[in-house]
């Protein structure tokens, strides 16, 4: 033990002074208009982009998607937009969305400068819904677009603690051979539609 102490000791002796975090205002690009920027950052990241004035026209948007007519099996977590053809919450075992078709999950926020959209996790019985759907659609308020991260971690300071998660664009990977692979690990296709 002594040794240990020592050793401790040691340490606590030549632990550098405690210095102030930086501060963090000034970072990030602000752009002139982050929704447009938004629209080019999610065609980046091989996303769709779709901007509609109210709910209405928002759920005119999924019905027209070319994934929803073939859709058999649909998840809706956004009032008023997409048609469930069953309950979340009813379903006991993730592994019963197997063969999900479409997700339509509401975003509470999304980032211009990455196409990332925040999806809170307390509105998903499952949290499997977003990775599991062949096609995932993030509906986002036109007033809920922020420039950067630097801003989106602003607006989900103070959140209660809980699972959630950025998404941006579809599943995506590159490790084999250095080809690019769309839908590997997750949803083929990804849309964001912002209402507003």
């Amino acid at each position: 033990m002594a040794s240990r102490d020592d050793i401790l000791a040691t340490l606590r002796r030549n632990a550098p002074s405690p210095v102030a975090a930086p501060a963090l205002t000034g970072l990030g690009v602000a752009f002139a208009d982050p929704l447009a920027e938004l629209a080019r950052s999610v065609a980046a990241v091989g996303g769709a982009f779709v901007r509609v004035p109210d709910t209405a026209s928002a759920d005119a948007a999924v019905a027209a998607l070319p994934v929803a007519a073939s859709a058999r099996k649909v998840v809706s977590l956004v009032a008023g937009v997409g048609r469930s053809s069953l309950e979340l919450a009813a379903v006991g075992d993730p592994h019963e969305l197997d063969d999900l078709d479409l997700a339509i999950l509401p975003g509470r926020l999304a980032v211009a400068e990455n196409a990332a959209v925040w999806v809170d996790g307390s509105a998903l019985h499952h949290r499997a819904v977003f990775v599991i759907a062949d096609h995932l659609v993030l509906v986002v308020r036109a007033r809920d677009v922020v420039s950067h991260l630097h801003e989106a971690y602003d607006r989900l300071a103070g959140r209660p603690p809980g699972y959630g998660l950025f998404i941006s664009g579809p599943s995506k990977t590159a490790d084999i051979e250095q080809v690019l692979v769309v839908g590997a690990q997750g949803a083929r296709t990804c849309t964001v539609i912002v209402i507003g």
